[in-house]
């Protein structure tokens, strides 16, 4: 603030006048009562010369008049060399003009005066942190404190440089000096800044809410108020703070951040997405905003305005890390893999330990079947983080897919360690404890089914060597549609469904998924055990055998071409539509049966024009109608999922139709057989530069060769 000085008693009656009409905001009269005095500065001694210099320069900067404001205070210096007002005006001055050399120039050549003012050393500090001389700053405010201990002012702005050194509790300290002389609303909101990265957020809330009590309109407390509540989990309370805070301030960008931010927490996505653009009408440059746009974006699939968005923030923020590992995200999901690498390795040289690029790295370099870098860019992710769970499954599913079973089972068991799995609340769920490979003999085992009913039968095939391990009693805890077709299966003595199997979980010895068998049994690549015999309940297989004689004589093929649509990769694995399996209608002397239910289950209700098709995927009641429908076929020709399985368990033929992207890891890698189901099982793989039309039409080329081959008429 700029000061006026007490003019010299020989003048004081027009000086007085002059102050005062300057202290009213009245510059242009002030300034024209001293002007006559400045004409005749020849009759004056230097002192009451450069008092008069003073109020002028103070009119003129009242009047904005810049330069004639620094030249009257440069005489004014001139004309007193030791005038104190002078020079802390004229260093304020050119701070305001951003000269902040010639402003540090000005203070220090006024301490070199009078070392021992407190506000010099203060406002010297000022512009060496506006120059970004933090050290130097930290200095020159300990200067002033040391001049004179209860400047609340140096505290305070020494709590400001402590903060960005990254020195949180000597911050803390600054600010709490600074409000023991001066409660003031802007130390309260500052020192809850430095609370909440310390993470003590009751006490920010606390530090917070004084600033309100001093302040109820300041905007910037309400809206780090509204931060720390988010935190805390305190949703509603934080939106109503940013809401506030936006209510004084409109135009407060930071706060429509941060209410953007709410508005995802809350899932309430397109209030988020007009949070982040009213940020970015504020302030276009705002490198966070558009970051959180991308993040919004991606979550709506709204890739290409996703990528646009993520551009710009590295436009504004190249070193922004995340944004480039999110773009990344967006480009895998075009399936833009050489691009997403790209961003990927570029994250990664600006942050090397990244854990999450590096994971990311590892999928789409396993999508692009480069194995080796896919498995030493998992490996590095966990030499980052050793608790990096999602890195532990991926990697896992790399080594089944190769057949490296041993590290592969090991480390697919760390699903349970994940929160966010269900396995995680399985384990929390169970009142007995989990299998662990220990002896069974004797013992009550349940199994229970938390992944879907195609692995269910795919592991099926472990009951038997659970068995055959000593267990007392085996009870199967699964989906109902799997409870008939399993009550049949060697190895188990009781199946349930999992509401049952819960109450009744105190009773066993142990607990355990099917998935986690291999691992406990030590299954190798030569050591897969038969597929689960699955008996068709002879009283189906007579129902449903006079249901498949309504077909013209001849082979009959199965079909089931969409799965589970909370698959997922299921936009992948499935086909468009049943139209998809056209070309197949031209195969002579075949019938098709519909075994398709859920998605995709009305499309063979009606059937296709040039082909006959028996749709019996509404009829079915569970799996023991499809296990019987499917004894009778002579082939199941299937996308993956679980009738692939239940067909190949049977030791019937099925051709199982691979997607180009995210296959499963069971499928191994470049085969066209599959070890799990051995003289049974042929697999059709999308290539890189396919689609579903070419990988059918090599299906039908098979069915053609297949059936004109006498040997199978």
């Amino acid at each position: 603030m700029t000061s006026v000085p007490t003019p010299a008693p020989s003048s004081m009656d027009c000086y007085q006048s002059a102050a005062s009409l300057c202290l009213a905001g009245q510059y242009a009269q002030a300034l024209s009562m001293v002007q006559p005095t400045l004409e005749a500065r020849w009759a004056l001694s230097g002192g009451v010369l450069a008092e008069a210099l003073n109020i002028a320069a103070v009119c003129s900067l009242g009047l904005n008049q810049l330069a004639d404001a620094e030249a009257y205070w440069r005489q004014a210096i001139e004309a007193k060399p030791d005038y104190v007002d002078a020079y802390n005006n004229l260093g304020m001055l050119l701070k305001g003009l951003s000269r902040l050399p010639e402003a540090e120039a000005t203070y220090r050549q006024l301490l070199g005066i009078r070392p021992e003012l407190a506000e010099a050393n203060n406002n010297l500090g000022a512009v060496l942190y506006d120059l970004g001389r933090l050290p130097d700053a930290e200095a020159a405010y300990r200067q002033a404190l040391a001049i004179r201990a209860d400047y609340s002012q140096a505290h305070y702005n020494l709590g400001i440089v402590l903060y960005d050194l990254g020195r949180l509790h000597e911050a803390e300290s600054a600010y709490r000096q600074a409000l023991a002389t001066s409660p003031d609303a802007g130390a309260y909101n500052n020192l809850g800044n430095v609370l909440n990265a310390l993470g003590r957020l009751p006490e920010a809330e606390a530090a917070y809410r004084q600033a309100l009590l001093i302040r109820p309109q300041h905007a910037e407390a309400l809206n780090n108020l509204g931060t720390v509540l988010k935190e805390l989990g305190r949703l509603p309370e934080a939106e109503l703070a940013c809401r506030m805070a936006l209510t004084i301030r409109p135009d407060y960008a930071e706060a429509h951040l941060n209410l953007g931010a709410l508005m995802g927490a809350l899932q309430r996505l397109p209030e988020a997405e007009m949070s982040y653009r009213q940020a970015l009408a504020i302030r276009p440059d705002y490198a966070e905003a558009h970051y959180n746009l991308g993040i919004v974006l991606h979550t709506l699939d709204r890739l290409s305005e996703a990528e646009a968005a993520y551009r710009q923030a590295l436009l504004m923020r190249p070193d922004i890390v995340e944004a480039r590992n999110n773009l990344g995200n967006v480009l895998w999901a075009q399936r833009r893999l050489p691009d997403a690498v790209a961003a990927y390795r570029q994250a990664l040289l600006i942050r090397p330990d990244l854990a999450e690029s590096h994971h990311n790295l590892g999928n789409v370099l396993k999508e692009l079947n480069h194995l080796p870098e896919s498995e030493a860019a998992y490996r590095r992710a966990l030499a980052i983080r050793a608790d990096y769970h999602d890195a532990k499954v991926s990697l896992a599913t790399l080594l089944l897919s190769t057949g490296e079973f041993e590290e592969g089972w090991r480390l697919y068991d760390s699903r349970y360690d994940q929160p966010g799995f269900i396995h995680h609340q399985t384990q929390s769920t169970l009142p007995c404890p989990r299998w662990r490979g220990e002896a069974l003999a004797g013992k009550s085992l349940l199994v229970w089914q938390e992944d879907g009913l195609g692995d269910m039968v795919h592991f099926g095939r472990y009951f038997p060597l659970l068995k055959a391990q000593g267990a007392a009693h085996i009870a199967f805890a699964c989906a109902p549609a799997l409870h008939r077709m399993f009550a049949a299966v060697d190895g188990v003595d009781a199946v349930l469904d999992h509401e049952t199997a819960l109450a009744r979980a105190r009773e066993y010895d142990c607990w355990t998924s099917p998935m986690s068998v291999p691992l406990h049994l030590r299954t190798t690549a030569n050591t897969i055990p038969d597929a689960v015999q699955l008996r068709p309940d002879p009283s189906l297989v007579d129902h449903w055998r006079a249901r498949l004689a309504t077909l013209p004589p001849g082979r009959k093929i199965g079909l089931v071409w969409k799965g589970n649509p909370k698959h997922h990769n299921d936009a992948n694995r499935s086909m468009p539509s049943l139209a998809t399996l056209a070309p197949l209608w031209s195969v002579p002397g075949v019938s098709f049966v519909s075994l398709q239910k859920g998605q995709g289950e009305d499309e063979g209700q009606s059937s296709p024009a040039a082909q006959p098709l028996l749709h019996l995927g509404t009829e079915l009641t569970d799996f023991a109608d499809t296990a019987a429908i499917i004894g009778e076929l002579d082939l199941m020709i299937c996308v993956d999922t679980s009738a692939a399985h239940v067909a190949a368990s049977l030791g019937k033929p099925t051709w199982v139709l691979l997607p180009r992207d995210d296959i499963d890891w069971r499928w191994m890698r470049e085969r066209e057989d599959s070890p799990w189901y051995p003289q049974t099982l042929r697999l059709f793989r999308q290539s890189a530069d396919e689609g579903w039309s070419t990988a059918v039409e090599r299906v039908r080329q098979a069915c053609v060769e297949e059936f004109s081959n006498p040997l199978h008429a």
